[in-house]
């Protein structure tokens, strides 16, 4: 049985429709037979880029608040990885913020 993980990503509103089609490009988003499939909630991004960052938005030494979206999918564990470098190869920022998490399937209950 292959294990089955979730992936969560922390996207500037700019650039969520990108990051979601590399995502569901990559093979992620994938439930019964549907594809490309996710989950979006809005929030804030909080962050002050320290020396030496490049930073896609804001300025050394200043603090920033960016309008984000949380995208939650689900992914085989074997094309985690491809679909995390599918995600850093869209999204604008230096620095990818992404959780993982194992998942259970409803028959391992």
């Amino acid at each position: 049985m292959n294990k089955t993980v979730k992936i969560v990503v922390f996207v500037p509103k700019t650039h969520t429709d990108i990051v979601r089609q590399a995502i569901g490009g990559a093979g992620a988003g994938k439930i019964g037979l549907y594809s490309h499939c996710s989950y979006s909630v809005d929030g804030i991004g909080r962050y002050k880029p320290m020396e030496g960052a490049h930073p896609a938005i804001g300025e050394i030494g200043k603090f920033e608040q960016v309008q984000e979206e949380r995208i939650e999918c689900v992914s085989d564990q074997k094309k985690a990885k491809a679909v995390i470098a599918a995600i850093r190869k869209v999204h604008p920022y230096e620095e990818v913020a992404f959780d993982i998490y194992p998942l259970i399937s409803e028959e391992e209950l």
